[in-house]
């Protein structure tokens, strides 16, 4: 008999408790009171690493703890054991809040030789920190977007009561309830608690509110003990049966108790070693990294030249100081459009080609010139300019410059007396004549979570090249060459019901080589103040080509865009050269930005899709001071999940890392993957290059603001 149907009457006593009956709330208050009373004596004083469970979250072994990680801290973990494979992303999104992504395999779950692949995502919210006296207390939700095989929700305190010994207690439901379950306490408000329906694993990816905090529930407990600042010991009683396992013979679960040792190899990664359910050993591989910390070994900025006391004497010819200038802004990776001296001021249009803080590029342009103009020259005007616009002035007083170059809150009170306003009058910057930017660099493209071949790669060599007309006039392309991978090692076909705008992704990767990524005609202007615009056409990325036109709305004191884009696109042939498929199609949409303030980035695309299919896209980012982002999106349209397929609607983590960042040398480009889940058709947007919004962005006054402590680096 399935334990769901158990009569209430036969249902075992949980573990520890067998002398007699006790009522679940008493029962979840016996288990937990202890941490709520435990002695005034320590709160976390001894800073621990933050173990990760094989679920690639704070925990013990399988269960979870209340430890959060530090603010912003990513983690990636590799488990192994009990015929299960795990692969997790966790990032600290807030210091209350964590999110998960999981990538699983179960050895044999479908029969002998049919494995199941799952993908699943975990959130967890700390309700109460902890203190002298409280413990922590922490909300989590376990596979909440995928077929619900880990499916489960918790509430978990953890209380440290020496400075190497940490307590944990908690109640699970849904698969943390499998074992010595009782009755749901929630009962007592309504009936409805009782019944938890059983996973539909299906096509993944709904979030089944129904099922939250339904069924019986279950106690979890357990203890972690530092041996050293490197050793940490842990033992937990789990109420994870693994029912699902055992049904299909995976498993035989002998004990409730799981042991743990993790070592800390270095401060950036943890092994661990498992032994669970009484017979099955593992072993739990995680690293981490947190992007407000600088990786080891990156070296600082060169030194910027000196602010010099003003020269005496005459200045020379207007040529000869523009010649001048140009060359040493040059030195500094600042690239000058135009010089024009009125009066007192001193404009220059500039282009910034190093440095990824723009305020960086700001401060090394002033400190030029200090060391150029001549000593009449009180006023100091920048024009920002990007893909041949004019974005925005930034006018500064010479004074200001010499004055608090030096000055502890310089950097301060310089954005104080700085005026950041619109260059919409300058409109479309002209040059003199045609520029050629071209580069040589390697590439790497990955593909995740076939199953079939769960990690794909090609590694090889791309060169870009760039040539400007002037007046936003550009043609830009892209072709690579595979040097050597495996992503043409994929033979899933497309059985899509949608029309195979991105499912075909593996034909294109298996016949595209040499690609040419794309080559296209862009024009970029400025209509009008706080507006910008962009016209592309030619080859606009892998799997399409056709027109695409852009106009985006943003005043350069504001938090908040608005944008449009219209779209007429062909299918590309799948070698990726010059030919075009049947299909073609129209695509656009409305968008709206807006900067929540420390440093989450917010945006809402409502439109139509590549598919022909209506709906939204919201997305939320994290954007840390040295470039680093990390965000997720979530896409629903008119397609049904059925019709969607697997994973039910699109969805995915983004991932932006400068190569400064890595390298500890100024640039300007940077690494950037999107983990998908799957990749169908539903919901899948034009991949444009050199859009506004990120190109108009970094020069307003809000994002100057938060990076203007670089001013004078």
């Amino acid at each position: 008999m399935n334990k769901r149907q158990r009569a209430k009457g036969s249902r075992p006593v949980p573990w520890g408790f067998a002398a007699r009956r006790v009522h679940p709330l008493l029962a979840t208050s016996l288990a937990c009171g202890f941490l709520l009373v435990s002695p005034p004596i320590f709160a976390a004083d001894l800073a621990w690493p933050g173990a990760l469970s094989t679920y690639g979250t704070p925990g013990l072994i399988d269960m979870p703890t209340a430890i959060s990680q530090e603010d912003a801290e990513v983690a990636a973990t590799l488990s192994f054991g009990a015929g299960q494979t795990k692969a997790t992303f966790t990032f600290q999104v807030m210091p209350r809040l964590s999110g998960s992504f999981r990538y699983s395999k179960i050895d044999d779950y479908f029969g002998a030789g049919d494995d199941l692949f799952d993908r699943s995502f975990d959130f967890r919210y700390t309700l109460l920190e902890e203190s002298d006296r409280l413990p922590a207390i922490v909300l989590g939700f376990q596979d909440v977007l995928g077929t619900g095989v880990f499916s489960s929700e918790y509430f978990v305190a953890t209380k440290s009561l020496t400075p190497r010994l940490q307590v944990t207690g908690g109640i699970g439901w849904g698969r943390m309830a499998s074992r010595g379950e009782f009755d749901n306490p929630f009962g007592i408000v309504s009936g409805a608690f009782d019944t938890r329906n059983a996973n539909d694993v299906g096509r993944g990816g709904k979030l089944t509110f129904k099922n939250w905090f339904r069924g019986d529930a279950a106690l979890f407990a357990g203890v972690a003990w530092r041996a050293s600042d490197r050793l940490t010991l842990e033992a937990e009683y789990s109420s994870d049966a693994y029912d699902n396992e055992q049904s299909r013979g995976l498993v035989d679960p002998s004990s409730p108790l799981n042991f743990g040792l993790t070592y800390r190899l270095t401060d950036a990664i943890d092994l661990s070693l498992t032994h669970r359910l009484g017979s099955e050993t593992g072993l739990v591989l995680s690293t981490n990294f947190n992007p407000k910390r600088p990786p080891g070994g990156a070296t600082p900025d060169k030194a910027p030249p000196a602010v010099l006391a003003r020269p005496d004497g005459p200045s020379g010819p207007g040529d000869q100081l523009e010649a001048q200038l140009r060359v040493q802004l040059s030195d500094q990776g600042i690239a000058l459009e135009h010089l024009n001296v009125v009066g007192d001021r001193a404009t220059v249009q500039i282009r910034n080609t190093r440095w990824r803080s723009e305020p960086q590029a700001i401060g090394r342009t002033v400190r030029v010139l200090s060391r150029v103009l001549p000593a009449e020259i009180e006023a100091f005007r920048i024009v920002a300019i990007e893909n041949g616009m004019a974005l925005s002035t930034i006018d500064m007083r010479r004074r200001d410059v010499e004055e608090l170059e030096h000055a502890p809150d310089g950097a301060w009170l310089s954005f104080v007396r700085a005026d950041i306003s619109d260059a919409a009058d300058l409109g479309e910057v002209a040059i003199v004549s045609p520029r050629f930017d071209w580069s040589l660099t390697p590439y790497i493209d990955t593909e995740l979570f076939d199953p079939d071949g769960p990690l794909r790669a090609d590694v090889g060599v791309r060169a870009q090249g760039r040539l400007a007309f002037g007046n936003g006039v550009f043609v830009s392309g892209s072709i690579r060459k595979k040097a050597l991978g495996s992503l043409n090692n994929s033979v899933r076909a497309s059985t899509s019901v949608l029309p195979k705008v991105r499912s075909e992704n593996a034909l294109y990767n298996r016949e595209g080589d040499p690609a040419l990524e794309y080559l296209a005609l862009e024009r970029f202007g400025r209509p009008g103040r706080d507006l910008y615009s962009r016209f592309s056409f030619g080859y606009l990325e892998k799997m399409y080509g056709g027109l695409s036109a852009e106009l985006l709305w943003k005043p350069v004191d504001s938090r908040l865009g608005i944008g449009g884009e219209l779209n007429y696109v062909k299918q590309r042939d799948f070698d990726q050269q010059f030919g075009f498929q049947d299909y073609e199609t129209t695509t656009g949409h409305v968008s709206a930005y807006y900067d929540l303030g420390n440093g989450f980035h917010t945006q809402l695309d409502v439109g139509r899709y590549l598919a022909g299919d209506w709906g939204a896209t919201l997305s939320v980012d994290r954007e840390f001071e040295n470039g680093i982002r990390i965000g997720g999106f979530a896409t629903l349209t008119d397609v049904s999940f059925d019709d969607f397929g697997e994973g039910s609607f699109d969805k995915g983590i983004t991932i932006e890392i400068p190569i400064t960042w890595i390298t500890g040398e100024p640039a300007r480009n940077s690494f950037r993957t999107t983990i998908r889940p799957v990749l169908r058709d539903g919901g899948a947007r034009l991949n444009v290059p050199n859009r506004l919004y990120e190109t108009v962005r970094p020069w307003h006054s809000k994002e100057l603001g938060d990076e203007w402590g670089r001013v004078f680096r």
